[in-house]
């Protein structure tokens, strides 16, 4: 049974938090049966922008970006940070989960980001996903991704790197020095390339560079798909959102800088599937049992309401009982985990009560 074509647009050149704003509102119209299941392609003007989970503090230069005028917002998906301007081009699907019939959110990530590369080698260089969320020329990254599930429906999103000012990128940024070194690379902007570094003069325009994603989504995942245009409805669900919850400061700042408060313990883990950072509170007479646990990192965990369950569910375990406790919730948790396992959320936790 064949499934109504995708919708591509292009919402066009706006700020990271209404571009977030607009993300979460094409979730929900999706969910609620507003609108088909969507391509969407992106334009930010500069912003630093945060995973679901970070620790604003610890991964902005917020002096820096007010000096320069760049944005600071915080995606509703997870990963790390990311700097964003008029040099890179966003790519999302919005789709059910059935249409495509791509399984788990790894197998999701590689299906889709295979897709991506695949519309990006007809441009004339050599792209390959590299797990667990990237796709890379040479062994150096031209695009992240991520995503999550929302109930039935699946947002998958990703940014392609056509031109760069690494400075600028490095200067907004607090690139862990954690993630260079687990790399084997000296610095950080060994990391990335961009399509004007690989093809000069022959870098494509963004109309040509949209096209060729759409050639990978609808070749490799066996999709139609055909312009249109963005709803009236939609509009007012971002404007909404941007204006009560994502484009605040307060949903910006929601994680800042835990360390610096009076009692907090600290722990890190870093695996697979990211970094995984542990702020804990410890009660009882011999500080025996969690007061509180706040999760913090890079990794990828859908629905990303999870973590906060998870946050809620320690409050008052044992310290002995952590791992125990951890791999109980997530055996009932129905989440689904990009490379990272419950073992990595314990491990942090321990670190920091050590």
């Amino acid at each position: 049974m064949s499934h109504p074509p995708f919708r591509i647009i292009d919402t066009g050149l706006r700020t990271g938090r209404e571009n977030i704003a607009f993300d979460q509102a094409m979730i929900d119209a999706h969910r609620c049966g507003e609108i088909p299941d969507t391509i969407r392609f992106i334009h930010f003007k500069p912003v630093a922008l945060l995973g679901r989970h970070q620790a604003l503090s610890q991964e902005i230069h917020k002096t820096e970006c007010a000096a320069r005028g760049i944005e600071i917002g915080r995606r509703i998906t997870g990963g790390g940070a990311i700097y964003l301007d008029q040099g890179q081009l966003g790519w999302a699907l919005v789709m059910r989960r059935k249409s495509l019939n791509l399984g788990d959110l790894g197998n999701t990530a590689m299906m889709i980001c295979e897709a991506a590369a695949a519309g990006l080698s007809t441009l004339g260089i050599e792209a390959n996903y590299r797990p667990r969320n990237d796709i890379e020329v040479g062994g150096r990254k031209i695009s992240g991704t991520g995503g999550f599930f929302d109930g039935d429906t699946v947002i998958y999103q990703g940014t392609v790197l056509v031109d760069l000012d690494p400075k600028t990128m490095f200067a907004a940024l607090n690139v862990a020095k954690a993630k260079v070194e687990r790399k084997n690379l000296d610095s950080a902007a060994d990391r990335v390339t961009c399509l004007r570094a690989l093809l000069g003069d022959q870098t494509p325009d963004m109309d040509t560079l949209e096209q060729a994603l759409v050639s990978g989504f609808t070749e490799r995942l066996g999709l139609a798909a055909k312009w249109g245009e963005v709803t009236e409805a939609e509009e007012r669900r971002a404007q909404t959102l941007y204006t009560e919850e994502i484009g605040t400061d307060d949903f910006v700042a929601e994680i800042d800088d835990p360390a610096r408060e009076a009692g907090v313990l600290m722990g890190s883990h870093t695996g697979m599937g990211g970094t995984v950072n542990a702020f804990v509170r410890l009660e009882g007479a011999r500080n025996e049992r969690l007061r509180e646990v706040l999760i913090t990192g890079d990794f990828f965990v859908t629905p990303p309401r999870i973590i906060y369950d998870l946050e809620a569910s320690l409050r008052r375990v044992p310290v002995k009982n952590i791992d125990a406790h951890i791999t109980a919730f997530f055996d009932t948790a129905n989440a689904g985990m990009l490379s990272a396992a419950p073992a990595d959320f314990a491990s942090a936790i321990h670190t920091a009560v050590k």
